[in-house]
């Protein structure tokens, strides 16, 4: 198999499931793959309770309740709704339990503005049309039809950002589970088949975008995903992802305890400082989620190994972490120029260390960007 720039959770981690698969002795809902016990193992990783011969690594980290919530809403005909700010591993977790459900978690629409009803039942090869006419030949089905036809799990990302016409169709399929096509005379509607269900994400940001009719929402079961504010799963996430991109890129080097604490820290204090301001103006445009802080920590370890001395300083975090926050000027530079002055600038006085180095660094960035 040709190597793939980010390959799919279930090619990933394909060893763990075919070994999950071989020791799996519980019931299984419909064509599942796993059981959901099996299922809620792969996604939150193995214990030395659980028995197994081997170790199976934790993907996603977060209450062990929506973890157990989503696998039981997918168990029934109902679909999922996995809301909640960005950043906070909606998608990520809908990716593994489709992988560890059907082992195919590509079957995927996302939603926009532009999405319509093609996108979610099925559109037409012109050609063919033109050449033999209208056909089951000629119909390109949508992934969310592949679904159903395959008995498998579909998704659909962004869901609030669709409008009012897609999320009726929606309603049609979570209801009926069966899409007809009016242009055929014969063979002419699709059948879920037993396994197939969806699960949805949507931005709790995304409020007045395009809401979800009463209708639409009683066919999902939500389970509202929050922003991870304990530290330590906080920087076990960090880890787990900043690991994956090391050994992506070949790269050997060490993410100093240390400045890792500070990069935690910094999205602390920025978090408690937009919690606490009284205007759009004194918050940071930025989410603040705990993705945007694996995105700060890979361009400053891209940065050092590129164009420094292949060694992590603070000052080269503080200019990944300014130049990646600061979205809006001038608005998110007085902001993360108060927070320098403020904040970065008594500690580092106080503790010494790296924080002094993170202020140089913050300071210049600041300048440059200014």
């Amino acid at each position: 198999m040709s190597e793939m720039l980010r390959a799919p959770a279930e090619v990933k981690y394909a060893d763990e499931l075919d070994y999950l698969e071989s020791v799996d002795t519980g019931p299984k809902p419909f064509s599942w793959r796993l059981s959901p016990r099996m299922v809620r193992l792969f996604v939150l990783g193995s214990e030395r309770a659980d028995g197994l011969d081997r170790e199976i690594a934790q993907k996603w980290f977060g209450d062990r309740s929506f973890v157990e919530r989503s696998i039981v809403t997918l168990a029934s005909d109902r679909g999922l709704l996995l809301i909640g700010d960005p950043g906070t591993g909606k998608s990520w977790l809908a990716e593994l339990l489709s992988a560890a459900i059907c082992r195919n978690s590509t079957l995927v629409v996302q939603g926009t503005a532009g999405t319509t009803e093609d996108h979610i039942k099925y559109s037409w090869n012109v050609s063919m049309v033109i050449a033999r006419g209208q056909s089951r030949e000629s119909m390109i089905p949508s992934p969310i039809m592949t679904a159903m036809e395959q008995g498998v799990i579909g998704r659909f990302e962004e869901l609030t950002r669709s409008t009012s016409d897609v999320q009726d169709a929606l309603i049609s399929i979570l209801s009926e589970k069966y899409v007809s096509i009016p242009e055929l005379n014969d063979d002419n509607i699709v059948f879920a088949k037993p396994g197939f269900s969806i699960i949805a994400t949507a931005n709790s940001r995304d409020r007045g975008v395009n809401d979800l009719s009463s209708a639409l929402k009683r066919r999902f079961n939500f389970v509202r995903i929050p922003v991870v504010t304990n530290k330590r799963s906080e920087a076990e996430i960090v880890r787990f992802r900043t690991e994956e991109l090391l050994r992506r890129h070949a790269i050997e080097l060490d993410v100093p305890p240390t400045l890792l604490d500070i990069l935690l820290q910094s999205f602390a204090d920025l978090r408690a400082a937009a919690a606490s301001a009284t205007s759009d103006d004194e918050k940071l445009e930025s989410a603040l989620s705990t993705a945007e802080q694996i995105g700060v920590l890979e361009d400053a370890i891209l940065h050092s190994q590129f164009f420094g001395d292949r060694t992590l300083r603070p000052e080269t975090l503080a200019g990944s972490l300014m130049g990646s926050l600061a979205r809006r000027s001038p608005e998110d530079l007085a902001i993360l120029n108060k927070y320098l002055h403020g904040v970065v600038e008594p500690r580092a006085k106080q503790d010494g260390g790296g924080w002094e180095g993170f202020l140089d660094g913050g300071r210049q960035a600041i300048a440059s960007l200014s």
